[in-house]
């Protein structure tokens, strides 16, 4: 199957990360969970035996995303960027035609980043016969044999008229429990993976003929978009123009040539918290914690705290409670859906929270906020070995920079000058200046900003190897 192309989703509108992102998803997808490593990685590992991965993520994830990747010594054939999710439909698009520009016959395979597979082998068996059923101009999803009603997944109804691959009757969003106790009685419904293989010109022959919108607003960001350091950027204008919407909705609901491939492969999707409690090891009564946690009466509860700050649970029953650096969230685990709400809530508040994390991944490393006030801002920076931030001035703060660990290689105007650990430096409002790590090992600084105005789009750029604007 080496000339399967994976599709990794691991931004946009289906994007969670943990603690909260967007701000109350689980972030195992980027960040390593409870194993080796991180979800995202064990997604690229699983299909490692195939060509190289098109991943398809968020602007604010590119870096972390690279890292995450380069970790593991994965190469991609490309990360695509969008400016803004959109679902399934518009990110597999761009990734379909991305692929065709090296081979207009590309097989695509496509994979959620915040599923877990338990028996490996099973899920290659099921994908290669889901390759196979493709070459016949059909488009496959892989159905999962349920195994109890849960009304946290979609469904899809199939004709068992074999028995490894069988005609999609319909698709069925997530029921209600009595709904998904009759499907489980039917025998014929199973759950709803997420996970696709195709041909790429079949899939867009068909979006084409059922939803020209998301074609052509696609099409026009890929070809007016542009590649930026091993990145491909959508652009903008076209891909926010273009409708939002599951590839279930706009494709596969109207295809008449779907087909389905039961897989039992100890599949389970990690995206909410709900399903984290459900796949995580419990303690005697029936809780999860991750941190440090004193708990008094407590069942069924699932608590994470920010490093080491103390939890106390007290009467608690079928509760979420997820502490972080920049937000909390509480809630009942029966109602945890309800945080898309929540989410909309931040956008329509203009809260930074809606798409950053207290920590935000660059080129050259992060930085991360420790605190603010009028007319000040405090910040830890990590710059990775031989990485430098551009060339650049602020038109209305000032910067003190303090070494932690490692050495600067500091740029001030003309002047240049070498910072090892302890010492600091002034930059002037208005003053070019730019920040190297010449050494070996990760530098670490404190930055503190002062000024009028202390917004991220207070720069002006003269020279940046990582090529921005």
């Amino acid at each position: 199957m080496n000339s399967v192309i994976p599709v990794i989703l691991s931004g946009g509108a289906g994007t969670r990360l943990w603690p909260l992102s967007r701000k109350f998803y689980p972030k195992q997808l980027l960040l390593p969970a409870n194993g080796e490593h991180s979800l995202l990685q064990n997604t690229a590992l699983r299909v490692k035996h195939l060509e190289k991965p098109i991943v398809v993520c968020n602007e604010e994830h590119r870096y972390m995303v690279a890292e995450q990747l380069l970790a593991i010594d994965v190469e991609t054939a490309a990360i695509i960027i969008e400016p803004i999710g959109r679902n399934t439909a518009p990110a597999i698009t761009v990734a379909a035609l991305q692929a065709m520009k090296e081979n207009d016959d590309a097989m695509l395979a496509i994979f959620p980043a915040d599923h877990t597979i338990g028996d490996h082998a099973a899920f290659c068996r099921a994908l290669e016969t889901a390759v196979d059923v493709a070459k016949n101009d059909c488009l496959v999803t892989l159905g999962i044999t349920p195994t109890r009603a849960d009304s946290n997944f979609g469904y899809i109804q199939a004709d068992l008229k074999s028995e490894n691959v069988h005609s999609v009757i319909n698709f069925i969003e997530k029921p209600d429990e009595k709904e998904a106790q009759e499907y489980i009685e039917k025998g014929n419904y199973f759950w709803n993976s997420g996970i696709f293989v195709f041909n790429a010109k079949t899939y867009l022959n068909v979006l084409e003929q059922f939803n020209q919108k998301i074609y052509q607003h696609c099409k026009m960001s890929i070809e007016e978009g542009s590649t930026q350091t091993g990145f491909v950027v959508l652009n903008k204008q076209a891909f926010e123009s273009c409708p939002a919407a599951s590839i279930d909705y706009a494709v596969l609901e109207k295809a008449t040539n779907v087909m389905m491939v039961p897989m039992q492969a100890q599949w389970n999707d990690l995206g909410s918290w709900g399903a984290i409690w459900d796949n995580s090891l419990k303690d005697a009564n029936n809780n999860v914690f991750n941190g440090e946690v004193i708990s008094l009466n407590t069942t069924n509860t699932l608590s994470m705290s920010y490093k080491d700050k103390v939890m106390a649970l007290v009467g608690l029953e079928n509760i979420v409670v997820i502490d972080t650096k920049d937000a909390l969230l509480v809630a009942d685990k029966n109602n945890v859906n309800q945080i898309k709400e929540v989410v909309a809530q931040l956008s329509e508040r203009n809260r930074s929270e809606y798409l950053l994390h207290s920590e935000v991944y660059r080129p050259w490393g992060s930085y991360e906020s420790l605190d603010e006030g009028v007319r000040f801002q405090v910040k830890h920076l990590k710059v990775k070995p031989g990485a430098s931030l551009s060339l650049q001035l602020h038109h209305h703060r000032a910067e003190h920079w303090i070494v932690v660990t490692g050495c600067a290689q500091i740029q001030i105007g003309e002047e240049e000058s070498l910072l090892t650990e302890n010492q600091s430096v002034y930059i002037p409002i208005g003053e070019k200046h730019r920040l190297t790590n010449p050494g070996k090992v990760l530098l670490e600084l404190i930055e503190v900003q002062s000024g009028v105005y202390l917004e991220e789009d207070d720069i002006t750029r003269f020279e940046d190897i990582y090529k921005r604007k």
